[in-house]
């Protein structure tokens, strides 16, 4: 049965709420707050969360099958214990370019991390996107991205869908699951609702994607083969940024968002603005990969 009114099930008030992803072993939700530099872990068998203070921005977190999660941060992969807080660089990607860090990233049904990078001043097209492979090789997928954000994959694991926010587009490549490689780039998405950009995305058993809309009040889910919006979920924050399926069956939508940069005036129009919320949108949706590395 669809509800499609979000609940608030964390007052968190972060600043900038992100790359949520679903630890199935455990039940648990791992998701960051981007300026807080903070890994977040909830368990929603005790509506209790906890802060992991980390030392830089961190874009996304995700299950480590070895154990722990990996972290994409400023200056690169890491590795995360969650019970010491210790980090361990993996590889650095772009230490030549110090003015960006890592945003949204997932990781694919092989096992490699995909995770993109934006200049921290948005202000030019220099961040990419990169796939860090199981042996712990880097490679670059695209180049000349604004703000790498929401990634997703067909369930036959021959496309994948990427997102670079200020484009307002999803963009699908042809996807080769032995090795990674990515051809063939194509619009299935275009995105134009005034001030309102696409942000983070999953996709459901339907193959349906659903998109979080920056400054949207609402997360949308849309036809890639149409390219039509087919539905959404009304928000009552203006900035939710990403979601991803979770909860026993896979049939709970959680939704991150953000309060960052913000007026105290429009604040105070949504306190809830940072929080961390759920429902359950009538279908299951993909689940979350660990990094095999």
């Amino acid at each position: 049965m669809a509800d499609l009114k979000p609940e608030l099930i964390l007052d968190a008030r972060v600043l900038l709420g992100e790359g949520p992803s679903w630890h199935e072993p455990t039940q648990q939700l791992y998701w960051v707050d981007i300026e807080g530099k903070a890994v977040h872990v909830y368990d929603p068998a005790t509506a209790t969360d906890r802060r992991i203070a980390v030392d830089q921005m961190v874009g996304c977190v995700v299950p480590r099958q070895s154990g722990g999660v990996v972290v994409a941060m400023e200056r690169g992969f890491y590795g995360l214990d969650l019970t010491t807080g210790a980090t361990t660089l993996i590889h650095d990607p772009e230490p030549h370019l110090p003015a960006n860090r890592f945003n949204d990233g997932k990781c694919d049904s092989q096992g490699r991390l995909w995770a993109g990078t934006t200049r921290i001043s948005h202000d030019e097209p220099s961040g990419s996107l990169y796939c860090l492979d199981t042996d712990l090789t880097c490679h670059r997928r695209i180049t000349d991205v604004w703000i790498s954000n929401g990634l997703a994959w067909s369930a036959d694991d021959r496309t994948i869908y990427f997102i670079d926010s200020p484009t307002g587009r999803v963009v699908a490549y042809d996807f080769d699951v032995a090795s990674g490689a990515i051809a063939n780039p194509r619009t299935v998405i275009e995105i134009h609702s005034g001030n309102a950009g696409p942000d983070g995305m999953t996709i459901d058993e339907e193959g349906m994607l659903w998109i979080a809309l920056w400054d949207g009040w609402r997360v949308t889910r849309w036809d890639p083969v149409t390219g039509r919006q087919i539905g959404e979920i009304p928000m009552p924050v203006a900035r939710p940024t990403s979601c991803v399926f979770g909860g026993p069956d896979l049939d709970q939508l959680y939704i991150t968002s953000a309060s960052t940069r913000m007026p105290a005036e429009e604040l105070a129009k949504q306190p809830l603005a940072g929080g961390l919320f759920r429902c359950q949108p009538g279908v299951r949706g993909a689940r979350t990969y660990a990094f095999k590395g």
